[in-house]
This record gives structure tokens, sequence and C-alpha cells, in this order.
């Protein structure tokens, strides 16, 4: 059988999708990715410098910060910075978010042609600001809507067109497994589901088994996510779910190694160690100076305060390195605090 003719979904055997000899390739449309592993879209995290690093430890997917559709409309100047990719980046998702389906349609097929390989709508948000202004998971409420959406951006975009969305709006309106045979029935090439109910927002435990119904109710590839933040846990949700591909979203944050290790498990069945305080403070200072190369110093350096914290999070004296960096504004302050703390590899 040709790659052309393959069923949506269907490519890899169960073994190859569990991890094993096989390579995990996952077709979404007519891309292909070198594994199922994807790092979700995350406001604030996923920019082109934390992309980067992650690629680089083998992440088979990397998608967009969400951008607003109406903001494009309106060329909004911050989003140029949003859309911006790479060509060693790529395969790359851009994601969208919005409530109209004439303007999201019509800014998806504006964009269509920059490096961008899929492009992904937006129905998992749950902050208050989107979720007000009828977009993100409030269209979890919605079907119609979404459905509208859903077949606007498939008639105007030639590219594959993915969407991810939570498992309901709350508990009393689970509905992730409608909204998955709808994106199917317009033409979506995969969805990603979200284990979790808008009202949730990311307490408590992520519901896997909506993920498994979900799995069982479409044939185009489902991407699970929630609740991946070690090897284990990645190998577990596919054996229990079935899906096709994982979506890493706050397990990656201030942990871009996490793909490597997980690809490496799939594929072996060998756990690798965990980056030492070491290699952890070179990653830090490397992903500061992509940081800074690209905003300046000065913001880049506010930016990388947060990462700071994900990265040292569970070090020794973590709590003490958390309130330094807050306080660090330029590259060489880092330096010298990651030296005090023999946190830098020789030869930085």
């Amino acid at each position: 059988m040709m790659a052309e003719d393959r069923i949506p979904g269907k490519e890899l055997c169960d073994s190859e999708k569990a991890g094993g000899t096989g390579k995990r390739r996952l077709r979404i449309g007519n891309v292909e990715l070198d594994n199922n592993l994807i790092l979700a879209p995350m406001a604030g995290v996923t920019d082109l410098p934390f992309r980067i690093l992650c690629k680089e430890q083998g992440c088979g997917l990397l998608c967009t910060e969400m951008v607003s559709a109406k903001a494009i409309l309106y060329k909004n100047r911050n989003t140029r910075e949003l859309l911006e990719v790479t060509p060693g980046e790529r395969p790359v998702s851009v994601q969208l978010f919005g409530s109209d389906p004439e303007i999201v349609s019509d800014m998806a097929h504006l964009i269509e042609d920059g490096p961008f390989d899929i492009i992904d709508f937006n129905m998992g948000c749950p902050v208050p600001k989107v979720v007000n202004n009828g977009e993100g998971s409030a269209l979890m409420k919605n079907p119609k809507l979404a459905e509208e959406i859903f077949t606007a951006l498939v008639k105007k975009v030639h590219k594959p067109v993915t969407v991810k969305f939570r498992k309901g709006f709350d508990d009393s309106s689970v509905n992730a497994v409608e909204i998955a045979k709808i994106a199917e029935a317009c033409g979506m090439a995969a969805v990603a589901v979200h284990g979790r109910t808008r009202e949730q927002f990311y307490a408590g435990k992520a519901d896997w088994e909506i993920i498994r119904q979900v799995k069982e109710a479409v044939k185009i590839p489902v991407i699970g996510n929630g609740d991946i933040f070690t090897p284990e846990d990645g190998k577990r949700m596919l054996q229990e779910t079935g899906c096709d591909g994982l979506m890493i979203a706050r397990g990656a944050r201030g942990n871009p190694w996490l793909f490597h290790r997980l690809n490496h498990y799939l594929d072996t069945g060998e756990l690798l160690p965990e980056p030492d305080s070491r290699e952890i403070g070179g990653m830090i200072y490397r992903h500061a100076q992509m940081q800074t190369e690209r905003k300046g110093e000065n913001l880049g350096m506010k930016e990388m305060r947060k990462h700071i914290a994900w990265y040292t999070a569970g070090l020794r004296h973590s709590a003490g390195i958390r309130r330094q960096c807050n306080t660090l504004e330029t590259l060489e302050e880092l330096h010298s605090m990651l030296k005090e703390h023999k946190m830098l590899p020789e030869g930085i």
C-alpha cells in the first residue's frame, strides 16, 4: 500500500505505537512525523527558542503559542512574532483561536503559505478572558458553531487542519466524543483530546478514559493530552487509551529532555536518567542566550525567570535559586548565579 493510500490513523501497528522496535511514525493528513510525540501549544511558553530546544531533544511536531485570528485580521504587532518559525523546526503546527467561522477560516487561509505544516484550532483554552469571548473551551458548549468553524477551515485551507479540545465544558456536559465525530465528518485530519473539563482548568487528574472513548469513536488520528510528566506516563497513556500520539504540555516546561527520554523508553524499554544539575544549568544558560538574542537582554531575562523556576523545581536549593532569578537582569548575572550553585558544565 502506498503512503498516500493509507487510512488516516491506521498506519502503525499496536506494537509500534506502544514503543518497541518499530518506528513510531504518525501521519496527519499529508504530513508524516518522525515520531508521535507532540509539543502542546502553550501561551507564554512555546515560543521559538523553547521549540528549538524541544526539537533538538526529539519532539516529532512542534506547536506555536495560540494566535488570535482577530489579531491577525487587525495586524496586531505582537502577532508577527508568534507566527515566526525557522526551517529547522519543521514540521510545525500553528494554532489559531476565535469564534467567527469567516474570520478564523479567512485568517487561516491568509497565513497558510507561511512556514507551517498544519493549522490547528483551539477549543481547549480555559482562560476566562478567552472563554468569556465565546472562544477556546467555551466552544465545547456550542457544537453547532464548532461545526461551522471546522467546515469553513477545511474548505478554505489546503494544509491539514486539526483541533484540540477538552473532555467537555464541565462534568455535566462531557461531549468530547461528539466533538471528535463532528471534526472527522467535517474533514479534520486529527484531533487532540485533553482529559479535563474547562471547569477543572489543570486541577485534579486527567481522565484518560475519555481519550480511549474518542479513539474508539473515530478513524482519524487521536492525540492524547494530560498528565504526561514521565516516560512511564507516556507509555501508559498509549497502552490504556490506544491513542496514536502523545501531546506533552506542562510536563515539558523546564524539561525538554522528556522528549528524548520518552522516545528512548518507547523504542528500547530503557529508562534514561534525568539530567543532573550541570546539564540543567547548561540548558538554562543556552535557553537564556537564545531568548536574549531574540528579545533583547531586558525582556529576555524577565521571560527566563519562569523558565528557570521550572528547570530548577525539585533541585537542592531551588527555592533560593528562584528568589535569586527574580532579580536577574543580565546574562552575566545568570552566569554568576549558575556558577555559584555549581550548575555550569565545564567550558561555559
